[in-house]
């Protein structure tokens, strides 16, 4: 049976994160389902692309998932930090033991909900000051892996990002063999 993730998606989310993360989790195999937070209609990006969710976050609900991620962009983990279904999904996920990643500005939301608290992290230097007050342990690592949290720093951290997220859902092999072929030589954490 194929791991499943899911990819909340909102406006003002970072196109980088969010399409590198579930085009990279496709090609591992894994079942990605790109939710838009504020519905099924096109969500427009932090700069202006715009993304169609494959459902809408409501439907998405129906389901649980072996990993719940979390792409940055100010204005898409602003809204994830206010959303009560998404403090309710994060909860669960944590509570169940699953995986929960958030890059960039995103790891905003965790804190706001109270998730994760006592974990290393990391996050985009414009959020450092709000995560490093004592609920987490801040470190300056491009890809922060902490038991079943995985956090990362921003644009160009995400396909580092997106690969371990592979790797803790599928393995590290089928992790390196995807690498490889996507001209990929940074570290997998």
């Amino acid at each position: 049976m194929s791991k499943t993730a899911l990819v909340i998606i909102a406006e003002g989310s970072e196109e980088i994160e969010s399409i590198v993360t579930a085009d990279v989790l496709r090609r591992a195999g894994v079942k990605v389902t790109v939710a838009g937070l504020q519905g099924s209609d096109p969500e427009k990006c932090s700069r202006d692309v715009v993304i169609l969710p494959d459902v809408s976050f409501q439907d998405a609900l129906k389901q649980t998932y072996d990993a719940v991620i979390l792409p940055g962009g100010l204005g898409g983990a602003e809204s994830f930090a206010k959303s009560p279904l998404v403090k309710d999904i994060l909860q669960a996920q944590e509570k169940n033991g699953g995986l929960i990643a958030a890059i960039c500005a995103a790891p905003i939301a965790l804190k706001s909900h109270s998730i994760a608290t006592g974990k290393k992290l990391t996050c985009h230097p414009c959020k450092q000051a709000e995560l490093s007050t004592g609920e987490y342990t801040y470190l300056e690592d491009r890809v922060v892996v902490d038991g079943n949290l995985i956090t990362s720093r921003g644009p160009g951290t995400a396909m580092e990002f997106a690969l371990s997220v592979v790797k803790y859902l599928v393995g590290e092999e089928k992790a390196n063999s995807l690498a490889g072929p996507m001209l990929f030589d940074g570290k997998i954490v």
